[in-house]
């Protein structure tokens, strides 16, 4: 089984891929550190496709962040498509903690203060920029959205009592 998990900064990606990974006994893997280098710099974009190759080469995942190459190469996406609001409101929690130091799923020297501003515009920017890849790339394929709190829970608990369905590839 090879699941993404994408969406917005804030969505809950890396706490559901953990859960996920958890569950399923499925390695799990943040693109976080492969979309980011020290320092806050960018990849360079065949150095970040190649790596990202690697990645869904393996036979099982399940692998949070946003990325075409992924997406493509998914047996399951599951998109979680929360208001902006919400997800600005779990990176202020979620990096309040981080300000001058790297989150764990970063590469070292990236503390969050050194982006806030590039964050709540990528943050707001993300239904005309990301998602219209992300949902252009859903089609043909085993996905689920997830838009609130309720929805995510039921998600989790079909995974939870459907165990064998999610450890098989779609029909």
């Amino acid at each position: 089984m090879r699941i993404h998990i994408t969406g917005n900064a804030g969505s809950g990606k890396t706490t559901l891929a953990k859960e996920l990974g958890d569950f399923l006994k499925l390695d799990v893997y943040g693109l976080d550190k492969i979309v980011w280098m020290q320092n806050w710099k960018k990849t360079p974009s065949d150095k970040r496709k190649q790596l990202e190759q690697g990645l869904v080469d393996k036979s099982q995942w399940v692998i949070e962040g946003v990325s075409s190459i992924v997406r493509q190469s998914s047996d399951v996406i599951i998109f979680l498509d929360y208001p902006r609001y919400i997800c600005l409101i779990r990176c202020i929690k979620r990096n309040w903690k981080y300000l001058f130091t790297s989150r764990p799923e970063l590469p070292n020297n990236c503390p969050e203060i050194k982006i806030i501003p590039q964050l709540l515009k990528m943050i707001w920017q993300f239904p005309k920029v990301a998602k219209p890849f992300i949902v252009k790339d859903l089609d043909g394929k085993h996905f689920v959205t997830v838009t609130n709190a309720n929805e995510l829970n039921d998600l989790i608990n079909e995974i939870r009592h459907n165990k064998r369905l999610w450890r098989q590839p779609p029909q």
